[in-house]
Formats: structure tokens, C-alpha cells, sequence
């Protein structure tokens, strides 16, 4: 038995949209998480809010409190996303590192221990909970918490390129690479802070694009086509 950190973009969660939530979307993660959990592995969910807020767009506004907007953007997206898992036959449960009344639970490492005992999917909402910081890194701590096995990022772009492969027709793709490599060629794959504690705890990640068919069951048991980050 394994386990995993699932970590969702809320842009790829929008579909093709950009904005808000597509339900296609949802229901393609969830039948590929029932899989994976119906083979016995543990699943966790990390969802960012990019598809509702993209973090500070006005001087009138103040960064904690930009960063604040971003956090219930992720509590939104987990409690829809969870409800589409539920619809197919999954159990789940969310966290959050600060109270959202009866919505949600206040993270702990044993009460997320609990639930994975019952077999449930967690999902992890709300950052760190703190200002400055983004969901990547809330990702990798969390990640570290539950000592999950490996980070599966399920992205737009179907990997780790040396360059933007939007802006740059000739940028590489790398099949496999080092975190050390990440933080030393500052890749970006996750930001500089995730990256970091990933790299001091040697924890492993699958780059993926969410799009592909069946993207998260082949990242794990099929013919993976992103890029593998070794530790």
C-alpha cells in the first residue's frame, strides 16, 4: 500500500473555461482516484484556487488579506470537488488549518490518520493558513506531515520544460530530473520554497498533464509520459 499527495491547479480544474469549476473535469479526477484507491493505495488532495482568485491583482488590496481570498478560493474547489468524489462512492473528508464552522475539520496529523484508516480520500484545503505562502509549499508540507510515498502535480503543461513551452516552441522536456536540479536551475515546477522542503525531505514527484486520458492512473500504474523529479 502506498500514498500519495494528489495536488490539482484550480485553472486545470476549470476545464477548458479558465474560470470556475468544470464538472467533467471533476468527475474524470474522481473516477481516476476511485481506481486507485479501489487497489488499495491512499489518495490525499491538494486543490489550488487559481480558477476563482490569482492572488493579489489590486495596490488597494493588502497582501494578507489577497492571500486570505485565496485560501476559501481552495476551501470552495475541495468541498465541490469532494462532493463529485463522493457521487462516485468514495469517502471523504476535508481539512483546514483554521476553522470554516461546520464545513470543514481542523487539521491534525492523527485526525488525517483516522480517516485514512477508514479508507477515505482527505483533502487538504486552505494553505498553510498563513499568509506568503502558496499552495505548492502547502503541498510539500503537507505532504511530509502524512509521509506520503510521492507528489503527484497534475498540471495544464504536461511536465517540467527548461523554459515556458507556451511562449518558447523550442523549450526541452525532461523525462526525469533531480529536485536538486530543480532548485538549482530554479525550474519551475513548484516554487522555490516548495521545492526546497521537497529537496531536504526527499520527497519524490510525477509532473503530469491532467488533461491526458487517464493522466493520474497512468502517472502511477501505466505509461507515464511526464517527468519523473528523483530525490
Amino acid at each position: 500500500m502506498s500514498r500519495y499527495l494528489l495536488k490539482l491547479s484550480g485553472e486545470a480544474l476549470a476545464g477548458g473555461g479558465g474560470t470556475g469549476l468544470d464538472e467533467a473535469t471533476a468527475m474524470m479526477v474522481a473516477k481516476q482516484v476511485k481506481q486507485i484507491v479501489d487497489k488499495g493505495d491512499e489518495v490525499a488532495v491538494v486543490i489550488g484556487g487559481g480558477n476563482f482568485w490569482r492572488g493579489r491583482t489590486s495596490k488597494n488590496i493588502d497582501r494578507t488579506k489577497a492571500d486570505q481570498i485565496g485560501m476559501l478560493a481552495t476551501v470552495m474547489n475541495c468541498i465541490y470537488v469532494s462532493e463529485i468524489f463522493r457521487s462516485q462512492g468514495m469517502r471523504t473528508a476535508i481539512l483546514t488549518p483554521f476553522e470554516v464552522g461546520s464545513f470543514t475539520k481542523l487539521f491534525s496529523k492523527d485526525r488525517a490518520e483516522k480517516y485514512f484508516r477508514h479508507n477515505m480520500v482527505v483533502f487538504f484545503a486552505g494553505g498553510t493558513g498563513h499568509p506568503y505562502f502558496s499552495t505548492d509549499t502547502s503541498t510539500v508540507l503537507r505532504a511530509i506531515e502524512i509521509e506520503a510515498d510521492e507528489i503527484l502535480l497534475a498540471k495544464n503543461v504536461d511536465g517540467v520544460y527548461d523554459s515556458d513551452p507556451e511562449t518558447n516552441p523550442n523549450a526541452k522536456k525532461f523525462d526525469t530530473l533531480t529536485i536538486d536540479e530543480v532548485v538549482e536551475k530554479k525550474l519551475k515546477v513548484i516554487d522555490l520554497t516548495a521545492s526546497i522542503m521537497c529537496m531536504e525531505n526527499r520527497i519524490p514527484m510525477r509532473v503530469f498533464g491532467l488533461k491526458g486520458e487517464n493522466s493520474i492512473v497512468n502517472a502511477l500504474y501505466g505509461d507515464f509520459t511526464g517527468t519523473l523529479v528523483k530525490v
